[in-house]
């Protein structure tokens, strides 16, 4: 499904909630497996988490090995390696879609043999997918290169107080994407979990149960930064109200709020919600941000700055590389037809500061929601059509309906 977008209004003060973070209902659904009298509120609804609750609610085959298809979800893949294979008895297969096969999971799968895990691979040595059969862990100590994702980590730890003897995890090399890891530890900490993390270790003490007990999930950070990009191309006094967001959040991606002060976009807490408002004008020549823990709002802040005709050099992003796409070279890509003048690295993304915009361009999204949402906002601009537009259902499956509830022009092609 093609969708033409097309939109000059002023944004008044429209007034959103926003479904629940995808981070946190996932991390939060495996815990709920490992602890049923953990109840959640405010669950994500996008697709990964739908994935995620069904392979956690499967039941147990006997005798026989079961298929589980994750599709695109990254999350899913490595926190249900980590779940199963302390899932005594059971031996499942975890595949997904023919990208998700092309994305690496060796790290985690030696850091889970380190443990005593039982995993191999069916198809590419290092790949998805793997079998597991599922046992008890004895080990408790486990080392793991830290720098190419943290989700890696976070799988460990969330599995980590159901193991007889807690984990100790020691981390080897710069660590990526702390704010993730800080958001598992900090949930762990919400069920009565004990952890420390010091220096480049983390230890988490066993709990075979917790007391009966609800979690309320924070709305998505992630889903918020495309409308702090939409006002960030509004005129002064265009205001949003987002709900259900707080000032001491767990998530990373949080950090938009002081970044896109630079796009003269002002941010007040209120109680559960924030709004967010245009107040005047900023013009820098140059802005310079190391995303290495909030990777997943690079997209956003790069064509928020292609909008405004700001110059940008973002770095810390070798993870996009192994996303639902490479996501350094889908930008480029498409930022280029629209007439910009992009450089990439490995790990770094360089846009000229430039007024040149051109019209009518089709987006290619990649398979990748966060390209089709960090571009939805250069409707505000010029007209354009988002190819795949479907694929936002991965993470936000309202945002169409959220745009044209705030005023966007959408017509499918």
């Amino acid at each position: 499904m093609n969708l033409l977008l097309n939109s000059q209004f002023t944004i008044h003060n429209s007034q959103l909630k926003l479904t629940g973070s995808k981070s946190e209902t996932n991390r939060l659904l495996l815990l709920q497996a490992l602890y049923p009298n953990l109840t959640l509120e405010n669950a994500s609804n996008s697709d990964d988490s739908e994935v995620m609750a069904i392979a956690l609610n499967s039941k147990l085959t006997i005798h026989n090995s079961q298929l589980i298809d994750v599709h695109h979800a990254g999350t899913a893949m490595r926190f249900l390696t980590a779940y199963f294979a302390i899932q005594d008895g059971r031996e499942v297969v975890l595949t997904g879609s023919s990208r998700m096969k092309e994305r690496p999971i060796k790290i985690l799968v030696d850091a889970l043999r380190q443990l005593g895990a039982v995993i191999n691979y069916e198809e590419n040595e290092g790949f998805p997918p793997i079998r597991i059969k599922g046992k008890k862990l004895i080990a408790n100590k486990v080392s793991l290169l830290s720098n190419v994702s943290s989700q890696f980590i976070s799988a460990l730890l969330l599995i980590a107080p159901k193991l007889e003897n807690g984990l100790e995890l020691t981390l080897e090399g710069d660590i990526t994407s702390i704010s993730y890891i800080n958001m598992t530890l900090g949930l762990l900490n919400g069920i009565g979990v004990a952890t420390s993390f010091e220096k480049n270790v983390i230890i988490i003490q066993p709990k075979s149960t917790i007391v009966n007990q609800q979690a309320i999930i924070e709305s998505d950070w992630s889903s918020a930064s495309y409308f702090y990009s939409i006002i960030a191309l509004s005129p002064i006094g265009s205001q949003i109200t987002l709900s259900s967001f707080k000032e001491n959040s767990l998530q990373g991606d949080s950090v938009l709020v002081a970044m896109y002060k630079n796009f003269g976009v002002d941010t007040i807490f209120e109680t559960n919600s924030i709004i967010i408002s245009k107040s005047k004008i900023q013009n820098p020549k140059l802005l310079i941000y190391n995303l290495q823990s909030s990777p997943d709002i690079a997209q956003t802040i790069a064509v928020t700055c292609f909008e405004l005709g700001i110059g940008c050099h973002l770095k810390g992003l070798h993870t996009l590389k192994i996303k639902e796409t490479d996501r350094l070279v889908a930008l480029q890509n498409e930022l280029e037809k629209l007439g910009a003048s992009v450089s990439i690295t490995n790990d770094s993304f360089t846009l000229e500061s430039s007024n040149l915009m051109h019209s009518n361009i089709k987006i290619k999204t990649y398979q990748d929601h966060r390209m089709a949402m960090a571009f939805a906002p250069l409707a505000l601009k010029t007209p354009l059509i988002i190819e795949d537009a479907e694929v936002v259902t991965k993470s936000y499956p309202n945002f169409w309906n959220d745009l044209k509830s705030i005023g966007f022009v959408i017509e499918e092609q």
